[in-house]
């Protein structure tokens, strides 16, 4: 058996940085010439180990960042105005990019990709609007679409 260290996913056989058994002519013949592993010799495992511990170190940075802006996000109430016509309908609509626009016009910087909305507001009224950082931080804005 030959032990490869995995670049990427492979199906079936593993994740991306670990150390899998394969058959050598598996390994010598598809994995490693396509890029998708490389021999497991002490100098590439000690590389690994120092790539996770780098990677390690940058998801907890993103992930104190994305604490730190939902706080920030807590309570934050945003008001939109646009044209109505009859029974309170929009000219129009709010998406996302006019929610990530409001919020910054109260200086809070937020990719709009973030926003979750299942389909722009098309109505006039008051709406709960998560946002979602990463897998299990998530913060609820209000937004409240005014008609002028």
């Amino acid at each position: 058996m030959l032990e490869l260290i995995l670049r990427s996913d492979v199906p079936g056989l593993g994740r991306a940085g670990e150390v899998v058994k394969v058959r050598p002519g598996y390994g010598r013949n598809y994995l490693i010439p396509r890029g998708f592993a490389l021999a497991a010799t002490r100098g590439n495992i000690a590389q690994l180990e120092h790539q996770k511990r780098l990677i390690a170190a940058e998801q907890a940075r993103v992930l104190a960042e994305h604490k730190a802006m939902a706080q920030k996000l807590k309570g934050v109430s945003v008001s939109i105005a646009r044209k109505k016509g009859g029974e309170g309908k929009l000219f129009g609509s709010v998406s996302t990019k006019d929610i990530a626009e409001a919020l910054a016009n109260q200086n809070i910087t937020i990719d709009r990709k973030l926003i979750k909305l299942d389909e722009p507001f098309k109505n006039i009224g008051t709406y709960e609007v998560p946002v979602r950082f990463s897998g299990d931080i998530t913060e609820t804005i209000r937004v409240n679409v005014v008609g002028v």
